[in-house]
């Protein structure tokens, strides 16, 4: 199937779930499945694969393609991710990964989510992320503390994220806690002293601070 496109139509969207199907791993599937813990159907497709075919996608029309809204899929999810985080404009960028994150129901959906986040859109993506840390939606506040990972090199924004992280510290959640103990632990490496004050401040929740050790 050719997937660089100008124009993703329906009768495009229905191929694509075919190609898809047609590279199923069934000695993968049940692995994948336990580790994502989701309750999509998966294929058992391999990520390097997944990341390869939304490449491929990126090089054509690729907004015409998440206009199809394909969710069948585990699969489809991680490919639709990919491909936001290509989006440009911001506004867009913003509306579809908030539609994205109400529904995906697996942590690597958000994990997957690589955001290269120029010194010129820290404040946008830094907004975004407070917004995040306090929607209604588990998936969301994972991937608003995800954000964070790529504006942790930004001065600034680190002292932002500080004053506000304390806006989880009665999280519940489990997926959001452990989103959070990984942001905190690479805090660590990048930014010990900051990070030791954060530990001393009592703005983590006990699970945090256990788990970010």
């Amino acid at each position: 199937m050719e997937i660089i496109k100008e124009k993703w139509t329906k009768s495009d969207g229905i191929e694509f779930q075919n190609y898809l199907k047609i590279r199923q791993n069934e000695k993968k599937q049940d692995f994948s499945r336990k580790i994502a813990n989701t309750n999509f159907p998966v294929l058992g497709i391999m990520t390097p694969e997944l990341k390869k075919i939304a490449k491929e996608i990126c090089k054509g029309n690729f907004i015409s393609f998440l206009d199809l809204n394909l969710t069948e899929y585990y699969e489809n999810l991680l490919i639709n991710g990919f491909l936001i985080a290509n989006i440009k404009d911001f506004n867009e960028f913003k509306t579809r990964l908030y539609d994205y994150g109400k529904i995906v129901d697996s942590w690597a959906c958000c994990d997957l989510l690589k955001f290269d986040i120029k010194e010129k859109d820290r404040n946008n993506f830094l907004n975004l992320s407070l917004e995040y840390i306090k929607d209604n939606h588990i998936f969301i506040r994972r991937i608003g503390v995800i954000l964070w990972f790529g504006l942790l090199k930004f001065d600034d924004c680190f002292e932002k994220i500080s004053k506000n992280i304390g806006t989880l510290k009665n999280e519940n959640e489990y997926y959001v806690n452990m989103a959070l103990s990984w942001f905190i632990a690479e805090c660590f490496i990048k930014r010990r002293n900051e990070t030791i004050k954060l530990f001393n401040s009592n703005v983590l929740n006990t699970f945090v601070t256990n788990k970010s050790i």
